[in-house]
């Protein structure tokens, strides 16, 4: 008996050593994050602190209706804003239905144990992780030389189309999959074709996580500048585009720009242009919130 108890208290003391030992590491872990969040926050707040301290005296209605000038107080991005506007919108007009359509396909159509489906499966995951200035070089290859497209929106688009599309592809596949196989189901029992139930019960079901992941993508390719150097985006532009064949800039590279000068007053301005990119993609960001919660309180 008193065997036993000497070994039941023994047992009984390794455990609590060991719940000890787990609780001690779970606080250092659980320090270790907040540790990181907070580096990552104060950062984060410092950055903008400069931005809007050194650019928001610059911020005004003439700096965004007017053209970029070799004289800092008469600079402005209104070129690059509108090359911005042109190269986004060509770019959502390809990419969400291209990545929305290959996702349906590989969700709804193909075979997933198929060897040609896991390989553009893996194809795709993998491209999602490649660096912008890749895709630069592609674009330059064969939209710009091959295609011969020039120095054009549409290069720039077309190139911007690459980068974010296995992000799209992936965003509606995870959202089609939410889908439940209930939904499918009661309309194939209804008599309805495969077609009118993607159409009329998947897709509308899968839209709020597919406009989410499409927008996200879009604010990313907002932000991008190395791509559009690489297929040709002019630093300076003194005129509006009228077509998707012109030359242009954009927000990213106007800012490049400014930043590269060695007067004070250039680094000013590019943080006045770094404000209006944030706060283009903080609209997006809001739209994409927007619109997700509208269509995700109709479903529900």
């Amino acid at each position: 008996m008193r065997l036993n108890a000497n070994r039941s208290s023994f047992d009984n003391t390794k455990v609590n050593k060991g719940i000890r030992m787990r609780t001690i590491k779970n606080i250092i872990f659980h320090s270790l994050l907040l540790a990181s969040i907070a580096f990552s926050i104060i950062m984060l707040a410092l950055l903008l602190f400069q931005i809007f301290s050194a650019g928001f005296k610059w911020l005004n209605w003439d700096f965004i209706m007017s053209m970029p000038s070799r004289s800092p107080k008469k600079s402005g991005i209104l070129s690059a804003l509108v090359g911005s506007i042109w190269v986004i919108s060509l770019t959502a007009l390809f990419s969400i239905p291209l990545g929305v359509g290959t996702a349906i396909y590989l969700e709804e159509y193909s075979n997933r144990r198929a060897w040609f489906n896991k390989t553009l499966q893996l194809n795709i995951s993998n491209l999602a992780g490649v660096p912008s200035i890749v895709y630069g070089m592609l674009g330059l290859t064969v939209f710009v030389r091959m295609l011969n497209f020039g120095r054009s929106i549409l290069s720039g688009a077309l190139t911007l189309t690459l980068l974010i599309l296995p992000i799209i592809i992936v965003a509606a596949q995870e959202a089609i999959r939410s889908v439940p196989g209930s939904l499918r189901e009661g309309s194939y029992a209804l008599g309805i074709t495969k077609w009118q139930t993607i159409t009329g019960v998947v897709l509308p079901y899968a839209l709020p996580g597919i406009l989410t992941g499409g927008i996200l993508a879009l604010s990313r390719a907002m932000g991008e500048a190395a791509p559009l150097i690489m297929v040709g985006a002019a630093g300076y532009i003194a005129f509006l585009p009228n077509g998707p064949m012109d030359s242009f800039t954009a927000l990213p590279i106007q800012i490049f720009n400014w930043t590269s000068r060695p007067q004070a007053e250039f680094q000013n301005i590019a943080a006045a242009g770094i404000i209006v990119l944030m706060l283009l993609l903080l609209s997006a960001n809001t739209v994409a919130i927007i619109l997700r919660n509208k269509y995700q309180n109709r479903i529900d």
